[in-house]
């Protein structure tokens, strides 16, 4: 088990979900570091988060940058609310559905255009369900409840007109654990990134069923560019710490550029050993099936929130009916600035 993700667990056991569902923002420390919890470090949807850190790019702000671990975004969302971590690598949909509960959090650099996620069916499902619209009575796998894979198998259902209550969601975690449950048969379909799904059509076990992995596949699935990994952050953090938002910005905005215009073998180069084991080859595929989501420069996508709305009104309770304002789920101040002083 990766120490980051043993780290994190036991932080999250120590400030407790309750501390997050608080009223008054809370926030660790002031130490001057600056803690990032990842939701799923080694998922290809958040590679811009580890490759920051070993191009340098941290340490060349001035930057004391740790980086923690969970395998689902909603658990990273909570230790941000709790105040044990100052900024979440998570999807923007959080942004938009903590509004609704009275949550202010704003993403300040967007890393994925697109979800960079698939969906993938079972092999031994393939026969039975050929779209979304044949998983009525079936078992779904998504990372966590409440997470972004969670919203999206919800909406790409309902849009075949199943209601949630016509299948079974089953909350498996991410990389490995996904890939048992798709081999034990604990699941006929469910949604997950790069390298795991790689991993799963190399061998077999499973084959796509909605790619969400391109523009192309992303607007045919969900109409829009739809705005997926990102850096957020409080709001309240975000007002008394400008000057480690704007370094962080130039970090990512640093690494987004190495991201599209270096090739898929000579960014793997630059990630750990551990990343990708002992079949590089596939890692190096996996992320070349990647490339196409990332962002070119860290800006919000136009139209790209108003297609993040649409999905989490189609079924999502917290967000059905209320008036969201998007303006407060994001910036592009800092990634704007960051790129006027890259030129």
């Amino acid at each position: 088990m990766p120490k980051a993700f043993v780290k994190s667990a036991s932080l999250a056991a120590a400030v407790g979900v309750s501390l997050a569902l608080s009223a008054t923002p809370s926030f660790a420390a002031d130490t001057g570091k600056i803690t990032i919890m990842v939701g799923g470090i080694t998922k290809m949807i958040y590679l811009p988060a580890k490759l920051a850190d070993q191009l340098g790019y941290f340490k060349e702000e001035g930057l004391n940058v740790e980086l923690l671990s969970q395998p689902a975004g909603v658990d990273a969302e909570n230790e941000l609310l709790a105040g044990a971590v100052q900024a979440v690598v998570g999807f923007y949909d959080h942004a938009i559905d903590l509004q609704s509960k009275g949550k202010e959090i704003q993403a300040i650099v967007v890393f994925g255009q697109v979800p960079g996620e698939v969906e993938l069916v079972n092999a031994k499902s393939r026969d039975t369900i050929k779209s979304m619209a044949d998983v009525k009575g079936k078992t779904l796998g998504v990372t966590g409840l409440g997470s972004s894979t969670n919203f999206l198998t919800q909406y790409l259902a309902a849009k075949h007109g199943l209601t949630s209550a016509q299948y079974t969601v089953l909350p498996v975690g991410a990389d490995n654990t996904f890939i048992a449950a798709m081999k034990q048969n604990r699941i006929d379909a469910g949604m997950t990134t790069e390298p795991t799904a790689s991993q799963l059509l190399k061998t077999g076990d499973a084959a796509v069923l909605v790619d969400l992995r391109s523009m192309d596949g992303t607007v045919a699935a969900l109409g829009g560019a739809y705005p997926a990994s990102s850096l957020y952050v409080q709001r309240a953090w975000l007002d008394n710490h400008k000057p480690e938002a704007q370094k962080l910005a130039r970090a990512f905005v640093k690494t987004l550029k190495f991201i599209n215009t270096h090739s898929a073998a000579e960014i793997a180069e630059k990630m750990p050993k551990d990343y990708y084991g002992k079949n590089k080859e596939l890692y190096v595929q996996a992320l070349q099936n990647s490339l196409p989501m990332y962002s070119p420069d860290g800006k919000m996508p136009v139209g790209g929130p108003e297609t993040v709305l649409k999905v989490l009104s189609a079924f999502n309770p917290n967000v059905k009916g209320k008036h969201i304002d998007l303006s407060k789920t994001y910036t592009n101040e800092f990634v704007s600035s960051a790129a006027v002083a890259a030129k």
